[in-house]
Order: C-alpha cells, then structure tokens, then sequence
C-alpha cells in the first residue's frame, strides 16, 4: 500500500494537533485506551469536550500549555493509504523543529485560523516548505465555525494567500474549509459549507499523486554496504546495497562509480533474495556489476549519460539548529547522502527573514532558527544536484565533530 507523508503547521493554537486528533478519531484509529485516557484528561482540566489535540501532544510541558514543543509523529491508514503525520510547533523557537518534520515530507497542511487570516507565522511556515521543496501544500482554513461558515471568508483569505505565495516555487496547492473542533470536512461532508465541492481534507489526502514526487531522471545510487558473502552458495557474490535516490536503473545499464570513474554495467539488480528488471526510488536494493571494480560506502554508481556535480566548493540554504551560533572559518562533520567528509564554513552571504523573505546582510550571525546562505568547502568532493532538482542528494546535515549533535541541515543550491 503506497505511503503518505505530511506535516502540519500554522500559528499557535489555530488547532494543529486538534486536526490531527479528528483525523485520528474519525478514521477510527485510536484504542479504546487512548481515546479513555483522553477523556479523563480532557475532563481533569475543565474542558468540556473531549479535547483531541492531547492525543498528540505527548510531554507534559506540551500538555500543560496547550502548546505543541517536539514533533510528534502518528501512523495511521485506511483501505486507499498509509499515512505517518509529522505534527510540527507554530512557535518562532521551534523553527528547526518544524525543518526537521517536514524534511521527509510529500505533503504539507499549513492551517489558518479563519479568523486571523494570513499571519507571519503563515508566511514563515509557507516559505519553508517552498525553502524545503514539499511537492505538495494543503492550504486549511480552520475554525470556520467561528466565522458562520461564511464563503466570503473563505474565498478572502484563498486570495491573500495567493497573492503572497505567487513568487515562491510551490508546484501543486489546494484550500480546503474546515473546523477541526467539529469534525466539518476532515473526515466527513460538511454540512454547513454545502457551497464547497472541493472535498474533505481526507479525499485530498488519500489522492494525492505522489508517484511523480520522486526525480526519475537521474539515476543515483549512493552505496551503502559492500555485501561480500563467506559461503559456498554465493562463493563470487560481491553486490552494493543502498537505495535508489534518483532515476531508474535496469540490469544492462552502463554505469560509472564516483568518485574514481569507474565504467561498468549493471549485471543483476536483487531485491532480497529475489532477482527484479527494474529499480526506481525509493527503493533499497543490491546492485551487481559485471567487473570487480574498487566500491566503498560513500561511492555513487550512476548512468554514463546523466552525471552529477561535482565539487568541493558548495552554496547551501541552512537552518541552524543549536544553541551555539554557527562559526565562521568553523570545521563541522558533514554527511550527505552515504558520505561522510568534513567541511569549513567560507563565508555568510546573508540571512533570511522568514516573515517578509528580505535578506538581511548587516547581521551575518547565524543563531538557532536562523536561515541563511553559506558557501563552504568539503574536504572531499561530493556528488550532488541541486536541491530542487534532487531532495535526497541536495540535501547535507552539519554535524559538531565535539560533541556529535546535528548542528545544521543545508539544501545544496
């Protein structure tokens, strides 16, 4: 069954984790446990219904709060899809948060409280799932209950986001009416906004083409493991493990091995212990090569026709996620697709202001959350396509080698 991934966000309390609650309640796929805790939680702090946003706010402070802090990630399915939620936090300080939540991400719902409109908080959250190249964004107006499911309010924010979003790269968007609290379109037909034919947000979810999603052009296969075999079945056996970031890769296939430049072609392409014709993302699987050539993890087997780039000296788009600000002339761990190398950071070309997208040039201090563009140099060269071209292999994490946290994750321009 095919897999969904999507993540939520939006300003605080315009009801992120009540949304993912109704989902989760209405698709019937809580335990009878959960939604009893629930209840006895709900009617310890006053409420006086059942409030499904603690079905995902897990940590105490959260609960407390009424905010979300961490993401929280939710499974659940139905007859047409597997789905995994990432429910990310509304709050400025939590911007790395949301990064990391959506960074895996096919889909993304930004909600807006019907009330308020289009906020900073919805511009930022836009931007960077624009920034993170989600394919694609569903637009939910929230708490139309509150505004007398008026189609007016609706059809009036639809245009502000339009407006605003028209300069970003958003491939594919789509709006949708709804109020969390009530269960109006999430699950089920609404009966108050009668006047919208667009589907509940649980339609847009479960058609959502996502095949196209991955780049199907250009065949990447960064290795993982050599598998080497020690018995007499597989005496010869020498097959590279990994999955497949881009493209499409048939047994016959000439190929070339970076960083040497090795040529070869693919002899057998295995699935377990099952031999298959074709191999396409994301997808793991060993490859065979017809010669007994020098692979490593960390090595990239791709098509003689469509090469990657290659280089040492590289701009990235970062989001910085530790306390610590990022150090100019600083050496980090870097690891991008398999590859592990270090990297120096050159030089801070500006930072970005997420509420209104202008470059900020005079403070070149990159603290936590800050997103900004960095030149640096790897001390090996790395095989990559831009970011927008290529999620998996545009994309690099930045790790302290001193206390091993992941400082920075960075999207190769």
């Amino acid at each position: 069954m095919e897999l969904l991934r999507f993540t939520t966000a939006g300003s605080v309390d315009d009801g992120k984790s009540t949304l993912i609650g109704r989902l989760l309640y209405d698709s019937k796929s809580i335990f009878e446990d959960q939604l009893e805790a629930v209840k006895r939680a709900s009617i310890q702090r006053g409420n006086e219904y059942i409030n499904l946003a603690l079905l995902t706010d897990g940590l105490r402070a959260e609960r407390e709060q009424g905010i979300t802090i961490d993401v929280a990630y939710r499974y659940f399915a139905t007859p047409k899809r597997k789905f995994i939620i990432a429910d990310t936090p509304g709050h400025v300080q939590y911007t790395r948060n949301m990064v990391t939540g959506a960074s895996t991400a096919n889909a993304a719902i930004i909600l807006i409280d019907a009330r308020n409109g289009v906020t900073e908080q919805t511009c930022r959250h836009t931007y960077i799932a624009s920034l993170l190249q989600i394919p694609h964004l569903i637009i939910c107006i929230n708490k139309m209950d509150l505004v007398e499911y008026a189609e007016s309010v609706f059809n009036e924010i639809r245009e502000k986001f339009e407006d605003f979003s028209k300069n970003m790269q958003i491939r594919d968007y789509r709006f949708v009416p709804i109020s969390a609290l009530h269960g109006d379109n999430v699950v089920k037909p609404s009966e108050h906004m009668s006047w919208f034919q667009g589907g509940t947000l649980l339609d847009v979810l479960e058609h959502i083409p996502i095949n196209r999603d991955y780049n199907i052009e250009d065949a990447r296969f960064p290795v993982q493991y050599v598998i080497r075999p020690i018995s007499d079945e597989y005496h010869d056996y020498r097959g590279y493990a990994g999955r497949v970031d881009g493209g499409v890769f048939h047994p016959g296939d000439k190929v070339t091995v970076l960083p040497d430049g090795h040529k070869s072609t693919i002899k057998s392409i295995n699935l377990d212990e099952t031999s298959i014709q074709e191999a396409y993302p994301p997808m793991s699987v060993t490859l065979q090569l017809s010669d007994d050539i020098d692979i490593s993890r960390g090595d990239m087997i791709v098509k003689d026709d469509n090469l990657p780039q290659v280089s040492q000296d590289i701009e990235i788009m970062i989001c910085w996620m530790n306390p610590r600000p990022m150090q100019i002339n600083g050496k980090y761990a870097l690891k991008h697709t398999t590859r592990d190398v270090r990297c120096l950071i050159k030089e801070v070309h500006y930072k970005v202001n997420v509420n209104n997208l202008d470059h900020i040039e005079d403070d070149k201090e990159v603290r936590m959350n800050d997103i900004a563009r960095v030149s640096i140099r790897t001390t090996r060269p790395l095989f990559f396509d831009s970011y927008r071209r290529n999620r998996r292999t545009g994309a690099v994490v930045l790790i302290d080698e001193g206390t091993n946290e992941t400082v920075g994750v960075g999207m190769i321009e």
